[in-house]
Order: structure tokens, then sequence, then C-alpha cells
């Protein structure tokens, strides 16, 4: 009877965690308890890691944790590959061992054996040409035609040189610090595909996403649908409710079903309760990057426009300031002149204060979401009339 509270006691922690790691610097999670653990997982929690080794270990030991650190974070490295092809094949491997004899069952039928095979393949194939497919790199062979294909809105991108190629940027482009290249329509750089997110893979790592979720989404479906064909086959609501008298109803049976479920399908339950939090998670990316692509807009333009409106607010409210400063000074000026008015009227007079300017985001790129989205599955460069276009 204890076994589902110590259930919901571990979900309600995993939720906590992922829900601060992931959300805890949202605006409405500022100053609570969700912002402090975000804090300590991102950024606190390693820094106490540094102390306590140098205080165990010396600064020698140190320096190496700082090492690694500077390989994985900043250098491009095979690491999230290969813990990803360890994620996907142990998961299905444990699949394989510990479902596949349920099927076919009441619910699930034989063909979904070789179906399983072929949706984990795609997954497979949309990582391989992700990781490996060129994002867009820019050379000075085909900076010309990027230059013209993308022009500059003056906003976010003025043309200037990259002082790392020595070679002009184009808009959208940016250079990739880990990969050292200048990459056209430059999204992020993705530690899962060691490789840039550009131009001509984004279609592959949308592709990815979408697939993705919707496989962990089938697995946990299927899954489900096993056990509850286990429960339907072992008669097991019918034999506790006709031998052991328990009450036919949601609140008597669940305790009794949850305890049978964990003592014998328990790696069932564990593998749905993960594919689930991980479709959750890749819904939420997966939305936001096809939300990105219906706007013709990228990851790295998301946080320049966030920084352009910022600032624009902050000078729009100090041009305000200003404004109302120099109207309060005319007005103590004009009142010199004229007649003497009461202490208190000039007290309690008020200056006009100037309403601040609205900040746009004026957004170029944007020409539809038809045209975005045939912007990515079909990127400029693999135009015929990218060839043809020179810089003026």
């Amino acid at each position: 009877m204890d076994v589902p509270w110590v259930l919901v006691a571990h979900g309600s922690v995993t939720a906590l965690v992922v829900v601060s790691f992931l959300c805890g610097q949202w605006p409405i999670f500022e100053g609570t308890f969700v912002q402090s653990i975000n804090h300590f997982l991102t950024s606190g929690a390693y820094r106490h890691f540094l102390r306590l080794v140098q205080a165990a270990c010396g600064t020698g030991a140190r320096d190496l944790v700082l090492g690694v650190e500077q390989y994985c974070c900043d250098r491009p490295n095979p690491i999230l590959q290969v813990f990803y092809v360890a994620i996907i094949g142990g998961t299905y491997f444990i699949i394989v061992q510990s479902s596949f004899k349920y099927i076919p069952g009441y619910y699930v039928s034989v063909l979904h054996r070789y179906l399983s095979i072929v949706v984990v393949s795609i997954g497979a194939i949309l990582f391989v040409l992700t990781s490996f497919s060129d994002p867009g790199t820019i050379t000075s062979e085909n900076v010309s035609q990027y230059v013209s294909a993308y022009p500059f809105d003056n906003i976010i991108y003025v043309e200037k040189e990259c002082s790392t190629c020595k070679i002009t940027r184009p808009a959208r482009a940016k250079h990739c610090r880990i990969c050292d290249r200048c990459v056209a329509r430059f999204d992020h750089h993705c530690g899962w595909m060691n490789n840039c997110i550009g131009e001509k893979n984004t279609r592959y790592f949308v592709a990815f996403l979408v697939w993705h979720f919707l496989l962990c989404l089938y697995g946990a479906i299927i899954l489900g649908f096993i056990v509850a064909g286990e429960l339907k086959d072992k008669k097991v609501v019918y034999i506790l409710t006709v031998y052991y008298g328990i009450d036919n109803s949601f609140s008597a049976l669940f305790p009794h079903v949850a305890q049978w479920l964990l003592a014998v399908h328990n790696t069932q339950i564990l593998l749905v309760v993960f594919l689930g939090i991980i479709a959750l998670l890749l819904g939420g990316f997966c939305a936001y990057h096809v939300h990105l692509c219906l706007s013709n807009t990228t990851t790295n333009e998301t946080f320049k426009w966030q920084d352009y409106i910022f600032w624009m607010k902050k000078e729009n409210a100090v041009k305000a300031s200003a404004y109302t400063l120099k109207a309060s000074i005319n007005a103590a000026s004009s009142e010199a002149q004229k007649s003497p008015q009461s202490k208190w009227k000039t007290f309690f007079s008020r200056s006009k204060t100037r309403a601040e300017e609205p900040v746009v985001k004026n957004n170029i790129y944007d020409v539809g979401w038809i045209r975005n989205l045939c912007e990515v599955m079909v990127p400029l460069s693999e135009r015929s009339s990218f060839s043809c276009k020179k810089s003026e």
C-alpha cells in the first residue's frame, strides 16, 4: 500500500527538478524556490563541486576538471553522440527483451514488432543526416552569394567582417567558436549532433525532433497497451473484485492494481514513465523550433531581438525622462515670467509626461509561413538562382 505514495513522491521530485532546470529563469518564477533550484543546478552545484575537488585533491585535480569541461563544452567531440546512441540502443534492447514476448497481445498486433524497427531506423537516419551534413559553411568562394541572398536589416545585422575568417559576414550568419567556421543562417551549435545547425541542415534537425517526439509517444502508447492487455488477459480487476471483495471503483482498485503492475510489469511501467517524460521535453523543444521555422527566425536571432528590444526600451525610457525634465524646466521658466501663483498650486502641479515609444520587432526575413517553410525545406543555397547571385 505504500508503493503508490513512493511513486508519487518520486514523480513529484523529478517533475520539480525538470521544471526548475528548464523553466527556472522564466519571469513567473522570479524570486521563488524554483529559481533558486535552477541557479543551483546550472551553476551553484558545479562551483561547489570545484571547491570540493580543490579542497580534497588540490589545484591540479581542479585544473584537470576544468580541462575536461573545456574539452566537453568548447571543442567538437562525440561524447553526446555516443550517449544518444547508447540511450536509443539500450532503451530499444530493453523493450525487446522485456516486452516483445507480450506481442501479439490483447490490444497489440504482431505488426508492431517490425514497425518498431522501421521507426527506430528512420530516427537513426535523421540523426546521421543532421550530425554529418554541412550546416552551410561560408567560405571565400560562396560568401558573395550569401551576402546577396540575405540582405542586412541594419538592426540586428550590419555589414562587417568576421575577425576570425577575415571575410564579410553575411546577414543571419555567425562564427561558431566550437566548430571555428562561419555558418549561414546560424541557429545554434548542437552538442548532441556535434555539429552546427544552420541553413542546410535545419530541415534535418527539425525532422529529427518531430520524429523522436512521435517515436517516444509511440513507444509509451504501445507499452501502455501491452500492460492494459495483460490486465485484461489475467483478469486482475475481476479477481480483485470477486475473490478479494474490493469495491469496483477507481479509488479502491488503484492501489492494488498499481501494486500488481509494479510487481509483475515494473520494467514496462518505468519505460512508459521514461518515454513520457522524454516525449514531453521533446514536444516543447519541437514546438519551439517549428515556430521558429514558420516565422523564419533562428535561436540566435531570438536572443539578438531580445537584447535589441531590452536596450531600445531603456533608451526610450531615458528619452522620456529627459523630455519630462525639459518640459518641467520650461514650465518653471514660463511661470516665473507670469504673475506669481500659490505655492501649493506650484507644488502639486504635474509636468507633462511623454509616453514611451513602443519597440517593434521588424523581421524582414519573415515572408509568410508558407514561404518561410519552403526556405527551410529547400535552402536558398540549393536553388539555381543562388549560384547566379553576386554581391554588389
